[in-house]
């Protein structure tokens, strides 16, 4: 007579415990994407007094001792071990999400000038659109004829925003194609890195975060010290890092700490197929702070940046109704 009455109880529990879990992936991924937001309007003022490498090395550094002393009295010494994980694939894939994201993302926003922000924000709303495009590439098999179209409606927004509106004006300055390139390869790069945290099943999300940071730092360090060897980019002048003090206490303990923890706590509650969704969030906090700082968007670049944001609802939309109605093969 018991279980009758146990069984639903149970069941409710568990409902209600699923539940609480979903609401804390979203808001755990809401907050990183707006934190993401903010650091692009802060970045386009940081990179008037520093390059963007000597940027990257020093807010990665601020944000792996964070996560590193987070992990360490979260999960203990032994944290730092394999555990069966490849350590030579975390070092690739925290170069690719680290280095070359920082790296491409804020050298092309640089280039671009005051409205990089907005071109930077924009090109990470493409990111579902873009894994997308890798899977099929991987798998040598083309995306379904809607989700293609709505790739096409993905890009066609962000065109908008590059060009506010008017593409001639923006092919007659080819100075833009790099810098847009750039930011392009860099919102690729961490393309790649979110979706790969799917193969490290025995390292938690702060784990994940936390080795693929500093491995990444390798690469990040390395890459600096060869640039101040070769003279390409200067060492930067004590007044330079002065000035630069208020950018990194954002971007290293907030945007570098918060935000990435935040991303990859949330896309392992979610999956990456529902966290990437909130890219929608980032444009549009990235469009609110710099109007707020002079920098007012066009009405065609609003207006790509709702069609990018709606052509990423609508694909994932479309893409769950085409699992639902596949067939369950036996």
């Amino acid at each position: 007579m018991n279980k009758p009455i146990e069984l639903p109880v149970v069941s409710a529990m568990a409902a209600a415990s699923s539940h609480r879990l979903y609401g804390k992936g979203v808001l755990l991924c809401m907050i990183a994407t707006v934190l993401m937001g903010i650091m692009f309007p802060v970045m386009t003022n940081a990179l008037t007094h520093i390059d963007p490498f000597t940027f990257t090395s020093l807010r990665y550094l601020i944000a792996g001792t964070a996560f590193l002393v987070l992990l360490l009295i979260k999960e203990g010494a032994g944290a730092l071990r394999a555990n069966g994980e490849s350590i030579a694939l975390a070092w690739l894939l925290g170069s690719v999400g680290f280095c070359g994201f920082g790296s491409f993302v804020f050298l092309g926003q640089q280039l671009a000038g005051p409205e990089g922000a907005l071109t930077a924000s924009i090109m990470m709303a493409t990111q579902p659109m873009m894994g997308l495009l890798v899977n099929s590439i991987v798998r040598r098999s083309a995306p379904p004829l809607f989700s293609f179209l709505f790739i096409l409606m993905s890009f066609a927004g962000v065109s908008l925003v590059v060009t506010k509106g008017d593409i001639a004006a923006a092919l007659s300055e080819p100075q833009h194609y790099s810098a847009n390139a750039l930011i392009v390869v860099g919102a690729l790069c961490w393309v790649i890195y979110t979706f790969s945290a799917a193969h490290f099943r025995n390292w938690s999300a702060l784990k994940y975060t936390t080795m693929t940071t500093w491995l990444g730092l390798t690469t990040i360090l390395g890459l600096n010290a060869l640039l101040f060897a070769l003279h390409v980019i200067a060492v930067p002048s004590a007044s330079a890092l002065r000035a630069i003090v208020p950018h990194l206490l954002y971007m290293g303990p907030v945007a570098g700490f918060l935000a990435i923890l935040f991303w990859n706590m949330g896309n392992r509650i979610l999956t990456p197929l529902n966290g990437v969704l909130f890219m929608d969030v980032l444009p549009v906090t990235t469009f609110i702070v710099s109007s707020l700082t002079g920098v007012i968007p066009a009405r065609a670049q609003i207006a790509g940046a709702c069609m990018t944001g709606a052509a990423l609802i609508f694909n994932n939309v479309y893409l769950r109704r085409r699992a639902w109605q596949r067939p369950i093969t036996r």
